[in-house]
């Protein structure tokens, strides 16, 4: 997947009324302001209030949901016959700001900003994507994802996430 894809993705769901934040790898990359590594999908989050708007454009730009690939209503993936993926995590929150919907966000995780390309974009906080990147056994991928967050922001690698 390519940054043009990616921004093109953002930029046709902000257009159809959904607001995403993006999630994942591209988050990083947006975070740290540079692509470090090749993605096979795109990560969004998007607050169920904008799913249907969310469905209608992907189902108009060719997408089609990946039954194979998607584990629940709030945690789906959309796949294009390009060869273009959205893993699409959707969540809810009430008026006084607790979840209570889908993916478990904290609130204060959907603040970030980043840049792809020349575009400003959403996407999930530093510290939060730092969280979220160490929070599971790693794969070779978010070894690089972590060390350059790190780098970046000054945050301390955990020995379970150093590169070798």
């Amino acid at each position: 997947m390519l940054v043009s894809e990616v921004l093109e993705i953002v930029q046709g769901l902000t257009d159809a009324g959904a607001t995403v934040w993006i999630d994942g790898g591209w988050c990083v990359d947006a975070l740290v302001g540079r692509q470090l590594r090749d993605h096979s999908d795109l990560d969004i989050a998007i607050d169920q209030a904008d799913e249907a708007a969310l469905r209608r454009w992907l189902a108009a730009a060719g997408y089609a949901r990946d039954s194979a690939r998607s584990e629940t209503d709030f945690n789906f993936v959309y796949t294009h016959p390009a060869g273009f993926a959205v893993d699409i995590h959707v969540f809810a929150f009430d008026e006084n700001g607790h979840h209570t919907y889908g993916v478990g966000y904290p609130a204060d995780s959907l603040t970030g900003e980043g840049t792809l390309g020349d575009q400003i974009v959403r996407c999930i906080s530093p510290e939060w994507m730092f969280r979220f990147k160490t929070a599971y056994e790693p794969a070779p991928k978010d070894l690089i994802d972590v060390q350059a967050l790190a780098d970046r922001f000054g945050f301390t690698v955990p020995a379970s996430h150093l590169l070798a």
